[in-house]
């Protein structure tokens, strides 16, 4: 978290569905923040246009502070539960945690360049498992794959990680493989003409 993020929310004392369908139409979004080191669960609401941004431009392993009328707590998004029709977050689970811990997280991996000509990039796992500190929990971890050629395969140990993240997920998890490509054989000019007359002569 090179820079530090703030979202602003207020407490939500009331519950149930109609409540939280109340919130949504006025903009904002229901959420609950979790830790082991919390007596319970505190309940809140944000703007549904910090809550979108948030996800939009540091994705969903974003660490932000979450500003709770002066109640500050270091966050990270734990779950969130999207609309099925808008896409709009209709709520959100966050984890509290602290500076300086470490945690578990599903990082996306994305792949850059072009394998050999007449081969394609098969992906086999959209993210690998990795720890990280709270604060250094990358974004996304990216792979070359300029000219890798057919059947070549890219395993987790293959990653080069950023400084303090390390890899939790097996080194041997095939992440993705570079397959030929398929070739559709065209059917002959005549063949075809043939058919379609075969076809109008039955259609008679």
């Amino acid at each position: 978290m090179s820079d530090e993020i703030i979202i602003a929310a207020e407490p939500r004392a009331e519950f149930g569905k109609g409540f939280a369908r109340r919130l949504r139409a006025a903009g904002k979004v229901p959420g609950v923040i979790y830790s082991s080191f919390l007596d319970t669960p505190i309940h809140f609401a944000a703007s549904r246009i910090d809550i979108h941004a948030l996800l939009r431009n540091h994705g969903t392993n974003a660490v932000f502070e979450l500003d709770i009328e002066g109640d500050k707590h270091l966050v990270m998004v734990k779950h969130v539960d999207q609309n099925v029709i808008t896409l709009n977050a209709d709520h959100i689970d966050l984890l509290a945690i602290k500076r300086g811990e470490k945690v578990e997280v599903d990082v996306p991996v994305v792949f850059e360049g072009e394998p050999t000509p007449g081969t394609m990039l098969v992906q086999d796992s959209d993210t690998v498992l990795v720890e990280a500190d709270v604060l250094s929990i990358p974004e996304e971890i990216t792979f070359n794959i300029e000219g890798l050629d057919v059947d070549s395969k890219v395993t987790a140990a293959d990653l080069v990680l950023p400084a303090k993240v390390t890899l939790v997920a097996d080194p041997e998890t095939v992440l993705a493989t570079i397959n030929r490509e398929a070739v559709v054989e065209e059917e002959p000019a005549e063949e075809a003409a043939a058919a379609d007359e075969d076809s109008e002569s039955e259609a008679e």
